[in-house]
């Protein structure tokens, strides 16, 4: 594919989940903006409690990753039926964990909360949250799984009109149940937990009409009993890298906070602003990396693997663009988040320097991001990701900044620089492997019906 009509083609499908991206973004941005309105506790709070959404979102998006680096595949080699099996495999585990959750949600919330807080206010504020959200889980894991299908045979539109509603609705609910509107109570931290969950229930109906109009990608409880010996093979052999890499790294990540979160509560406040700011301007950088591996996965299950390594070229200057555009638009945020923020003074100075760092920051997590997560995973190769990342920030990040906050007693901002290193870290080995080009497979099957 010739150079601008690869640029047309890549921009097309990465303005839907640019808007995508920043539906989820500004959801989240609206519970820290309504409940600033309520307190500083109730921010914290549900930040520190979210970080098990965050988990759990690591888990369902390795689990898309799973099925997009095998659907696209197969959709570049027309095999619809390859595509429902591996929705299935996926559709199997993603229930299982979301209903492990909900259930931990429902029993232990405190114990949950304990993790990353000893703070009694926060862990009672955070429980009721988690006991309220935990429905929402359900509903989630059979969206998600659902809605990266659709991706992967580029039905992008219909997953930005699926976000769509799922943003008007949370953003409705939550003002209705924080502030008490049309009579209902004002329910606080646990009013945006109802709006999470009902808009969630709201978005699966939507998929279960969506489903029922479509003639080729289907959302059946059928499909998570059929089987198939060689696709499993695949999708564990290949997915469930993919799965731990996001686990290890969502797990590590919420680690982060916890680490934040015994610090105190100023800088628990202005962590939960940044994290919202820095969400921003990464939705058209990790636009960038999901595209990358629909298109490249597409390409290659054509058997085109000499184009696909000329295709992620053109994808390496679309990311490098598009981190500088986010870092323009964290560092343009920061004057006016400051002027709206209502914490201590000490929260505002943390916040106000946290966002300077993440100006640079989100251009490591951009670069890393569309190769291990978009262009080596289109090839099947998500072992690569799992090793780097894990050794990077188990074995580096995470013993770094414990001995930063709890054994050396550094300065919060000192932590939080030290933490924010770990995306460069990795570069001279993700770099590497990107140019080696071993990366760039055909992982479809000829024979995948043979042993049924």
């Amino acid at each position: 594919m010739e150079r601008r009509e690869f640029y047309k083609s890549a921009i097309k499908l990465t303005i839907p989940i640019v808007v995508q991206n920043l539906l989820s973004a500004t959801i989240s941005s609206t519970d820290v903006v309504m409940l600033n309105y309520v307190n500083q506790s109730a921010i914290s709070a549900v930040s520190l409690a979210a970080n098990y959404t965050s988990i759990l979102f690591m888990f369902f998006y390795g689990l898309g990753t799973g099925v997009t680096m095998l659907a696209s595949q197969y959709n570049g080699k027309g095999d619809r039926e390859a595509i429902h099996l591996v929705q299935g495999i996926a559709l199997r585990l993603s229930v299982i964990v979301s209903f492990l959750f909900a259930v931990a949600a429902c029993t232990i919330p405190e114990l949950m909360m304990q993790v990353f807080t000893a703070d009694e206010e926060l862990i009672g504020i955070g429980a009721s949250y988690l006991r309220a959200v935990a429905l929402s889980y359900l509903c989630w894991g059979i969206t998600e799984i659902y809605m990266a299908t659709l991706r992967s045979v580029e039905r992008v539109m219909i997953c930005t009109a699926l976000n769509l509603i799922a943003f008007f609705c949370n953003i409705g609910l939550n003002a209705v149940f924080i502030f008490g509107l049309f009579g209902v109570p004002k329910l606080g931290a646990v009013g945006v937990a109802l709006g999470t969950t009902i808009s969630r229930m709201i978005v699966l109906i939507g998929c279960i009409i969506v489903s029922a109009r479509s003639r080729d990608v289907k959302l059946k409880v059928s499909y998570i009993f059929k089987k198939n010996k060689l696709l499993l093979h695949d999708f564990l052999h290949m997915a469930l890298p993919a799965l731990l890499n996001d686990i290890s790294w969502g797990v590590a990540f919420s680690l982060y906070s916890a680490i934040i979160g015994h610090l105190g509560n100023d800088a628990v406040a202005a962590y939960s602003f940044v994290n919202i700011v820095r969400n921003f301007g990464t939705v058209l950088c990790f636009a960038v990396g999901s595209a990358s591996g629909i298109i490249l996965g597409n390409v290659m299950g054509e058997g085109k693997i000499e184009e696909a390594k000329k295709d992620a070229k053109y994808l390496m200057v679309m990311t490098i663009v598009s981190a500088l555009i986010g870092s323009g638009i964290i560092f343009i945020l920061i004057p006016v988040i400051l002027n709206f923020a209502d914490l201590t003074p000490q929260a505002m100075h943390y916040l106000k320097y946290m966002m300077l760092i993440n100006t640079y920051y989100i251009i490591g997590a951009a670069v890393n991001t569309t190769l291990i997560a978009g262009v080596f995973r289109a090839g099947g190769d998500s072992r690569f990701g799992m090793i780097c990342d894990t050794i990077d920030m188990w074995g580096y990040a995470l013993p770094v900044g414990f001995l930063a906050a709890f054994v050396f007693k550094l300065p919060v901002m000192w932590v939080y620089v030290l933490l924010c290193t770990d995306e460069f870290v990795k570069w001279p080995w993700v770099l590497k492997n990107y140019f080696s080009g071993k990366w760039a497979k055909n992982i479809t099957r000829d024979n995948l019906y043979e042993t049924e």
